[in-house]
């Protein structure tokens, strides 16, 4: 896996001096199709777009992406309709890894080796699964491997170091290090120092896996922490569509401009 997509892209990042920015929108807001131009339109600017299955009972999600979710389960989106959403996205911008973000119960009953066959059918690059940490999630994350998907890590301030080596040797080509214990969305509670800090020791384990941080990126805290291999925005971005549709705003272009400013910040 160490050509895929995923690992091209901080590649190129890297070759440009700068960490690979990964954006989140959640699938089927504000509509399937609205949606889907969202994605299009902010890969112009993303290295890496995750996209998040909507979700009643998140576990980790703050409020701007909650409402997202709550929007896109209210406008009827199901599972097969975020897999149609990536597998039209892929025909159009096929070279732009997808990571798909959601929770193990929603796997469960669609069954995992169902789920799998859809990721591959559908050109997902990688799989972020909230709910099933290491090591419950080993045999989940081999079948992944097989099937060329990156299943990612998590890892979090609170891993003991034991765990984190455990984890680190496990991982395929990226682990998502949480920057702090919050919600998504919430103000930096932690300084980017310190932040960075943590991050190289887990850097230091695996010169080779690429390590991105996620929680609390905005536009004001994306450049202090850049020396990371990549940057996770979600709820700046969650929020702006909110925004968008209540302003009754062009939601594609507004979310863009956000997308496009992040990245220029992080050059």
């Amino acid at each position: 896996m160490n050509n895929s997509l995923i690992t091209q892209s901080f590649q190129k990042a890297q070759k440009e001096n700068r960490p690979a920015l990964l954006t989140y929108i959640v699938a089927g807001d504000n509509t399937k199709k609205k949606s889907l131009e969202i994605l299009k339109s902010i890969s112009d600017y993303a290295d890496i777009c995750e996209v998040g299955f909507p979700h009643n009972t998140p576990i980790a999600d703050g409020g701007q992406i909650q409402t997202s979710a709550y929007r896109a389960l209210k406008n009827g989106i199901k599972i097969n309709d975020v897999f149609s959403i990536v597998k039209k996205f892929k025909k159009i911008k096929k070279n732009t890894p997808i990571i798909l973000m959601g929770y193990y119960n929603m796997i469960y009953q669609y069954t995992e080796n169902k789920f799998i066959s859809k990721c591959k059918k559908s050109k997902v690059d990688g799989l972020i699964v909230v709910d099933l940490p290491y090591p419950e999630n080993k045999i989940f994350a081999a079948k992944c491997k097989m099937n060329k998907i990156n299943f990612i890590q998590l890892i979090s301030p609170t891993t003991s170091k034991s765990r984190l080596k455990r984890i680190v040797g496990d991982s395929h080509d990226m682990i998502y290090y949480i920057s702090m214990l919050s919600t998504t969305g919430g103000k930096l509670k932690v300084s980017p120092k310190k932040i960075i800090k943590e991050y190289q020791k887990i850097k230091n384990l695996s010169k080779s896996k690429n390590i991105v941080i996620g929680f609390g990126i905005t536009e004001k805290t994306i450049k202090s922490l850049r020396k990371a291999d990549g940057l996770v925005v979600g709820s700046a971005i969650c929020k702006e569509i909110t925004k968008s549709i209540k302003k009754r705003q062009n939601v594609v272009t507004n979310v863009t401009n956000v997308v496009k400013i992040l990245k220029n910040k992080i050059k």
